[in-house]
């Protein structure tokens, strides 16, 4: 099936030069080029935030993804420094409606667009982002390309093709892409109250400042850190970030995470994290339809009832029952019980899991949340606590 849709008659008008958004089911989207010219492929997905763009655009877990805004306006309050929530801009391609043609805003320091080209993001604007979604929750997360500039010379049948040739997102690996390359040491202000080692999956600012704030002093480790490497840092917890890609392909990880059980460290785990720890304990994981993306997702913990608003971004989850106590499969049951701790209440996708008979739990959404709501950072402090238990056991062995 090809559908091809025009833009509204104000749209045409406002158009600078054209550009093509193209699925892969063969839907071709017309409309303004945005940010950088050029050509990029990858998985389209749309994310329902109403406000961030900024923290989505520099999102390490959106490697290889081109994310559709269903907030219709973006780019009203331009970019800055302090809302960049990692090093650089991570998605591959970028596509909205009205791309606000100023940036009106004290903090702004350059527009959407400056950012946009500046960090060769290719984008589209002046298209039908509700039907784009629309398509996108029926069929469910597509390859795409978006093409503007020199890229539109070749013909569309070619485009739709090189967008049909590109991998899929089962299987793909962006984790040694989006890590740091060194790691980084980070103390809080006044003495630390106990030592995290935070593995870097694709980390956003946010989660080493939530535990600088709870006096944890932070080893920020790169992905491909050795145990040995990992327990050098003397931790009294671990916690795996977040990150792109299919949790199955994170085979070095999920090793790295077994040695830490091993040892019996404390660990706390989100979104890629709770994935790694899901297959670490032997449990699969599996391609959601569409993806969780956005900041408004309600998730209840399990064992209180409570129930939370909590930002997502993530397209796999583990796969297990949600009732009752599970032994951990992996290796005749070596890690003990799990339980899920937490759900998602529109789909009842697990959303977190706890062990029993080892100090290890994990979330699938984004406790840090920035942008989103707070009501999950509570998790933190878990991890605090945690931390200090096994600082002070350890000490009390040493004595």
């Amino acid at each position: 099936m090809t559908t091809t849709l025009t833009p509204t008659p104000a749209a045409r008008r406002a158009r600078r030069e054209p550009a093509l958004l193209i699925l892969e089911d063969g839907t071709v989207v017309r409309g303004s080029a945005y940010g950088a010219r050029g050509a990029r492929l990858g998985e389209v997905v749309f994310t329902t935030g109403m406000t961030g763009y900024q923290e989505t655009l520099t999102d390490p877990s959106y490697a290889g993804q081109i994310v559709v805004q269903t907030a219709p306006h973006i780019g009203n309050t331009g970019a800055n420094a302090q809302d960049m929530e990692s090093r650089r801009v991570w998605v591959r391609g970028y596509a909205v409606r009205d791309a606000s043609r100023i940036a009106s805003n004290h903090r702004a320091e350059q527009t959407l667009d400056d950012l946009l080209i500046s960090s060769d993001i290719v984008g589209i604007s002046d298209i039908d982002t509700r039907m784009l979604t629309r398509r996108l929750r029926e069929t469910g997360s597509l390859r795409g390309g978006i093409f503007s500039g020199d890229a539109l010379s070749v013909p569309e049948q070619e485009l739709l093709t090189r967008v049909r040739e590109q991998p899929t997102m089962t299987g793909a690996s962006f984790v040694e892409e989006v890590t740091i390359a060194q790691p980084v040491l980070l103390e809080p202000e006044g003495e630390a109250i106990a030592t995290v080692a935070a593995v870097d999956l694709g980390i956003k600012g946010a989660s080493p400042r939530s535990m600088l704030a709870r006096g944890l002093r932070v080893h920020l480790l790169p992905a491909t850190t050795s145990l040995e490497d990992l327990l050098a840092t003397r931790p009294d917890a671990v916690f795996f970030s977040n990150g792109p890609g299919d949790p199955a392909a994170a085979t070095a990880q999920i090793e790295l995470l077994r040695g830490v059980l091993d040892a019996g460290l404390p660990f706390f785990g989100i979104c890629f994290g709770n994935q790694l720890l899901g297959r670490a304990l032997g449990f699969e994981t599996y391609k959601l339809k569409f993806g969780h993306r956005g900041i408004n997702q309600p998730v209840q913990n399990r064992e209180t009832g409570e129930v939370a608003i909590t930002a997502h971004n993530h397209g796999f989850a583990v796969d297990l029952p949600l009732e009752g106590e599970h032994v951990a499969p992996y290796d005749g049951g070596r890690y003990g019980r799990v339980v899920v701790s937490h759900v998602g209440l529109n789909d009842d996708v697990v959303e977190g899991l706890r062990c029993l008979d080892r100090p290890a739990f994990s979330v699938q959404y984004h406790p840090e949340a920035a942008g989103g709501p707070h009501d999950a950072s509570p998790l933190f402090d878990h991890l605090a606590e945690l931390a200090v238990a096994h600082r002070d056991a350890s000490a009390a062995k040493e004595s």
